[in-house]
């Protein structure tokens, strides 16, 4: 089991029982209290139960693939690059373009939600924090979660 939730727009921070991961998709950093300081740029990293994939984009941003448990989460914000290379279950975004490119099962809006809601059509929920036990808890149709 793990939990997302957000504190600002550009930052999804991702929890385990034994690890932390805050990405920030504007800076293109992973802070998680590590003893070498923050991960910056793209990559492969392993953090406790959180593995990611930093993919670096042409305009030099960087796009994130979280696993934990089996389920992958985008964390991607407005950024509508490199967006074949990114396979999400739960998608981490602004970007319409994006949920309907990569077709996640579950969305974490991380900005403009009433116009991701009226254009994709979707219904909005609002959590504090977005609580996922495996694949198959993820809602069978597709939502928006909107985190605050």
């Amino acid at each position: 089991m793990f939990e997302i939730e957000s504190k600002n727009q550009d930052e999804i921070i991702i929890s385990t029982k034994t690890t932390t991961v805050k990405i920030n998709v504007k800076e293109g950093v992973i802070d998680a209290n590590l003893s070498v300081g923050k991960i910056h740029g793209p990559g492969e990293f392993e953090i406790g139960e959180v593995s990611i994939r930093g993919i670096a984009t042409p305009s030099q941003k960087t796009i994130y693939d979280a696993e934990i448990s089996g389920v992958h989460v985008g964390v991607i914000g407005d950024i509508e690059e490199n967006l074949d290379d990114i396979v999400a279950d739960i998608l981490c975004t602004s970007s319409v373009r994006a949920v309907r490119e990569i077709e996640p099962k579950l969305i974490v809006s991380m900005g403009n939600v009433d116009g991701m809601v009226s254009e994709l059509k979707l219904s909005a929920r609002t959590e504090k924090k977005l609580k996922v036990k495996n694949l198959d808890s993820l809602p069978p149709v597709k939502e928006v979660v909107v985190l605050n």
